[in-house]
């Protein structure tokens, strides 16, 4: 039997106008420490976005989502916050915010493979 490891993920969201508190889930954040692991899995998807809020701009969105994907990976163009250890960038990327783009709060869990279970996550809570 494989044993079970620790993880903590959080939604990303899109909250257009943050004095409405409305927002729409477009992808997911999952950190394993014991297997090393920070990804990120999100979908954009421009209707969804566009009839949520129409003056939405997704390209700007894009390029911010696209940056936490960058500093999950820890990749070298992803500035200082991509060049922290795995934990720290967690954590950062999962700090609460007053941004369109936010996260929710961190959920624990047990996993026996964290990308199999960032698949899961982001089809139940996203698509």
């Amino acid at each position: 039997m494989q044993q079970k490891h620790l993880f903590e993920y959080a939604v990303i969201r899109v909250v257009p106008r943050v004095e409405r508190e409305e927002f729409l889930n477009i992808g997911v954040i999952l950190y394993c420490a014991k297997l090393k692991f920070l990804q990120a899995r999100y979908l954009l998807d421009e209707t969804r976005l566009r009839a949520f809020s129409a003056d939405l701009d997704t390209n700007e969105l894009r390029e911010h989502v696209c940056s936490m994907e960058r500093i999950c990976l820890g990749d070298k163009d992803a500035g200082p916050i991509g060049k922290l250890d795995m934990a720290s960038r967690f954590r950062w990327l999962t700090a609460t915010r007053s941004t369109i783009v936010q996260t929710s709060k961190v959920h624990p869990g047990f996993c026996d493979d964290a990308l199999e279970t960032l698949e899961r996550l982001f089809v139940q809570l996203v698509v």
